[in-house]
């Protein structure tokens, strides 16, 4: 679109089912590069991923003709058959259904980066519900704790 001009900046957070730590630190780097493809080939600006063995954070600069749920739609379906088709599990991968997403204003970059930059060391004393929990407080998100992601902590 001509003359259309934006800065959309999104954190995605998504889950492994039953919150299992199946992510292992042999391979999460080439699943961040695989999704990394993904973003970008669809025309979007990938700022920071990283995450823990049972969940993963994202941070895309949206353009605006980007649907999001279609990219998290994608970015799960393709990654959980990657990761199956490269045998980095001993069973099946599956995502867990749903996904948070969360808009950043250009003065927060740095600080939501470092953020996910530094998953490891910050869930260290955190643990990922707490964090979840925490980030849907902030934002002031009305949600069902029966719909929330299954958590086995």
């Amino acid at each position: 679109m001509p003359n259309t001009y934006s800065q959309l900046y999104v954190q995605i957070v998504f889950a492994v089912k039953g919150r299992e730590n199946l992510i292992q630190l042999s391979w999460e780097d080439e699943l961040y590069k695989y999704i990394t493809g993904i973003i970008q080939n669809k025309g979007q600006k990938l700022l920071a991923i990283n995450g823990m063995p049972n969940h993963i954070h994202i941070l895309i600069g949206f353009k605006p003709d980007c649907n999001i749920s279609d990219l998290v739609r994608e970015i799960k379906k393709s990654s959980h058959s990657f990761i199956n088709e490269k045998k980095f599990c001993k069973s099946k991968f599956y995502w867990q259904e749903g996904f948070g997403a969360f808009s950043y204003n250009h003065s927060m970059l740095n600080r939501i980066i470092s953020y996910i930059n530094n998953q490891k060391k910050h869930h260290k004393t955190k643990t990922f519900r707490e964090e979840y929990l925490e980030i849907l407080q902030k934002f002031n998100v009305e949600f069902n704790q029966a719909y929330l992601f299954e958590f086995n902590e």
